[in-house]
């Protein structure tokens, strides 16, 4: 499901979008979470736990998990579909989350994307996979991170190893081939040049390419409005049109929504499909302190809500969502672990496997 680019400007104007493209509504809603909030895993007795360091801005599947957002130190973290994911075992019994806490633990405890790949080199713990609500099949994803200072990291799992990509190069992604395959369309097409040809379906292939020439292509500048303005274009290019869907791949389907974040001026941008308006949400605006309550932007069916401006006095107060669980013991799990990572040079693929 979905594209994601980021933007790097002069003077630290650094964007990021996404897309998000499925088949079905995935009940999105908008939730500001306050630093202090106690987590665990959702996997049983073996769950990790942590408490938020940071409070973060974030959009939901289901409100069960975060698949989007920015956190109050301007780290943002995407969950995009991945159908070639493969998985090692888990024990059951070793340090673990479910996969709907992978991008909030992200948002919850770093505040760059090289702590965030620090800590992958150094902790041990799975991320278990959990069943698509609604759905007889398991959540097949991989994780892009970015920050403020323009470095961007993808994780995914591919013959059963976690396999790291960072490097501030890394601007776009899609939710398909691997990241490794991705990087060498780019260099074919960087022969080609998008002023030639470039490809123009729905496949994430073709909508990598597309989205890439156009990442390098659109004004590099400070100003925040142009710099959006210009972003939002580019993510809007490598949309899917309203209405369509491709049986069994659910990553080629409609978008539903798209997301922007100034990372400088902690601005999250939201537009829905079904929404004539762009709304956001200033950071600075809103409470992520300890003592702050949980608020959400209920955007209702399809995020057919009408929305505009700066909408967080908007947001009501609530209790957290409750993230999906996993089983205690799975086969399908992402291991996360120090043993192997690769760490000669942590610009180029790193791995591990459990």
């Amino acid at each position: 499901m979905c594209t994601r680019l980021s933007y790097l400007g002069p003077d630290d104007r650094t964007l990021t979008a996404r897309s998000m493209d499925w088949k079905v509504d995935i009940g999105t809603n908008i939730w500001t979470l306050p630093r202090g909030i106690e987590r665990d895993g959702k996997v049983g007795p073996a769950s990790l736990t942590w408490t938020a360091r940071y409070g973060s801005v974030v959009a939901t599947a289901f409100d069960e998990v975060t698949t989007d957002g920015v956190n109050e130190a301007g780290l943002v973290a995407n969950l995009l579909w991945l159908p070639e994911s493969e998985y090692p075992d888990w024990d059951g019994e070793s340090s673990a989350m479910s996969i709907s806490l992978w991008a909030q633990y992200m948002l919850d405890n770093f505040e760059t994307v090289a702590e965030a790949v620090e800590n992958v080199r150094q902790e041990d713990f799975a991320v278990v996979t959990a069943q698509v609500p609604g759905e007889d099949r398991l959540a097949a994803l991989h994780l892009s991170l970015s920050d403020a200072t323009g470095d961007s990291a993808i994780m995914e799992f591919v013959d059963g190893e976690l396999v790291v990509h960072h490097s501030h190069d890394y601007q776009v992604m899609t939710n398909s081939p691997t990241f490794d395959k991705q990087l060498a369309l780019a260099e074919y097409w960087k022969e080609i040049g998008g002023t030639v040809m470039l490809p123009g379906t729905n496949r994430p292939a073709d909508r990598f390419v597309r989205a890439r020439f156009y990442a390098d292509a659109i004004p590099h500048v400070e100003d925040r409005r142009t710099a959006t303005a210009s972003v939002f274009s580019v993510i809007r290019n490598v949309s899917v049109p309203y209405g369509i869907s491709t049986p069994d791949e659910p990553h080629i389907s409609s978008t539903r929504w798209r997301t922007v974040v100034d990372h400088k001026d902690l601005i999250y941008y939201f537009e829905s499909a079904l929404t004539p308006n762009v709304f956001w949400i200033e950071l600075d605006d809103i409470d992520v302190s300890s003592e702050a309550d949980a608020r959400v932007l209920e955007l209702g069916s399809n995020q057919s809500n009408t929305f505009s401006g700066e909408v967080s006095d908007r947001m009501v107060a609530s209790e957290p969502f409750t993230f999906l669980g996993a089983p205690p013991s799975s086969n399908h799990v992402i291991v996360v672990s120090n043993a192997e990572f690769g760490r000669d040079n942590p610009h180029n693929t790193g791995g591990s496997r459990s």
